[in-house]
């Protein structure tokens, strides 16, 4: 069964790790605010109390005996209620809900990063989403030498990071081929360019879907 939005609009972004998706969503969220509209920043895994106790688990660096089945359901667990808690309320009351990842995250990293079945997590993001989907997502792409070169200097380090270089490559791909099969969603944007430029490229995006000057 599939949830309809009756108000709102949904804005995930996505990109591996070091592309300043994070810095993005926090602009982007106070362009929207200073316009004057309602918006919801949040981010995942987390989002809310449950959720950010389930980041807690996936990304500490002592918990890499994690299985892979294990770190998909979990990463799930936390979508649910992140959906059911905040996104699916705020978005019912007309607000912009922007959220750093959502459900391409895993297809990305679990999918293609860790090698299980594409339609196995397909499957079970359906049942934690109730089939909702952004209304609107921003890959910001980049070299993933590039990205952990990145938050080696800014001394962000976690579970995932601590990934050799070919999972964080087979994730880049992966992106790129989910933006393929969806052109219409994902719109990429070059984060190996300035955080201004990169910044004004979301701007322009954001900007076509809510038909006005932002």
């Amino acid at each position: 069964m599939t949830t309809e939005l009756k108000k709102g609009i949904f804005i995930s972004l996505e990109g591996i790790e070091g592309t300043g998706k994070t810095t993005q969503a926090r602009l982007l969220s106070e362009r929207l605010v200073g316009k004057g509209y309602e918006v919801i920043l949040t981010q995942e895994p987390g989002g809310t109390v449950i959720g950010n106790r389930i980041r807690e688990i996936l990304l500490h660096v002592d918990h890499r005996e994690m299985s892979y089945m294990t770190e998909l359901l979990l990463y799930n667990a936390a979508r649910a209620q992140h959906l059911s808690e905040k996104i699916l309320p705020a978005l019912n009351e007309g607000k912009i809900v922007i959220t750093d990842r959502f459900a391409d995250s895993t297809v990305a990293y679990q999918g293609y990063g860790r090698g299980i079945d594409i339609q196995l997590i397909i499957s079970i993001n359906n049942i934690a989403t109730e089939g909702i989907k952004p209304c609107i997502t921003i890959l910001f792409d980049l070299d993933a030498e590039v990205g952990l070169k990145r938050n080696k200097r800014i001394n962000k380090t976690d579970r995932l990071e601590l990934e050799d270089i070919g999972f964080h490559k087979r994730v880049r791909e992966g992106y790129l081929q989910i933006a393929e099969a969806e052109p219409e969603r994902i719109k990429i944007v070059d984060a190996s360019a300035s955080p201004e430029i990169v910044r004004q490229g979301v701007l322009e995006i954001i900007r076509q879907i809510l038909n006005t000057n932002i």
